[in-house]
């Protein structure tokens, strides 16, 4: 399933895509909107959420909001692909020697498609493409080889970064977590629509120049891997979001950076795609 947050004659609810359109799941869900109680319930659920064909909306027509907009946790891997860390290693930063983590704040969560504020305290804003993973059960000290069963789904991320802030705070928190630096979407697409995560093609463009383009078996520390090391520090909750890391192409080593005016657009195979344009700090 495609599951989704959206807005539609003034009502914020969960549904699901089917094509072009919006399926409402409220008579199942309840009048809540937060998919972390979804994903908690998801497997007892399953079957009736599939089973909904109605009311519907035009997908054109509704406004898809943040599928996750109220996560515990949303947690970023840093050099994580082989061709980007060989990138910031020309560009004088070092390769971590394990992974290297760090929070966005889940302030910065905006829809898939709303604006993305570039901030009057920096003049260094990136873009970066990511595939987000979405855990769906509660867990702790999970080994790689059992870490797909804890996956709900999956999502696209833009982990949005302000270069110069990321040397102010060396664990990146502050130069990741400006307002609206965490656009994700467009929907949540369960793990069972993947047949493999780690062989999706990953495209970013801006202004229609693709910057970003990979696979995401590049990873360094694949997902797994990923969710085995973080379960080893911390309890991983229902609706926590990882981003999985970033291809080469960021904007950073040539100068190329943001601006007002801007549209990013970001696409990953299966999950679909967002766009947020830039616009100056209101």
């Amino acid at each position: 399933m495609k599951l989704v947050r959206f807005t539609a004659q003034g009502r914020t609810r969960i549904g699901k895509v089917e094509g072009q359109q919006v399926i409402d799941l409220s008579d199942v869900v309840g009048v809540g909107t937060s998919m972390c109680q979804v994903i908690r319930d998801l497997p007892q659920r399953r079957a009736a959420l599939e089973d909904v064909n109605g009311p519907a909306y035009p997908l054109a027509d509704v406004r898809l909001e943040a599928p996750i907009h109220d996560p515990q946790k949303f947690l970023g891997i840093g050099m994580n692909y082989r061709k980007h860390a060989e990138e910031a290693r020309l560009a004088g930063i070092p390769i971590p020697e394990s992974q290297l983590w760090f929070n966005k704040q889940v302030s910065c969560i905006v829809g898939p498609f709303d604006e993305v504020e570039k901030p009057q305290a920096s003049d260094k804003m990136d873009y970066e493409i990511e595939l987000g993973v979405v855990i769906g059960k509660r867990c702790r000290h999970i080994a790689a080889k059992d870490a797909a069963s804890v996956i709900a789904g999956y999502l696209i991320v833009n982990d949005v970064s302000a270069r110069d802030w990321l040397h102010k705070s060396p664990t990146f928190t502050l130069g990741k977590s400006f307002d609206t630096f965490g656009p994700i979407g467009p929907w949540l697409t369960t793990a069972d629509e993947i047949a493999d995560p780690l062989a999706l093609e990953m495209k970013l463009y801006i202004n229609d120049e693709l910057r970003q383009h990979s696979l995401s078996g590049d990873m360094i520390y694949n997902l797994y891997q990923q969710i085995e090391y973080l379960s080893t520090v911390m309890t991983l909750e229902p609706g926590d979001i990882l981003a999985t890391g970033t291809p080469s192409g960021i904007g950073a080593p040539k100068g190329l950076f943001l601006k007002p005016g801007d549209v990013m657009r970001l696409e990953i195979e299966g999950l679909g795609k967002i766009e947020n344009p830039v616009i100056a700090e209101r």
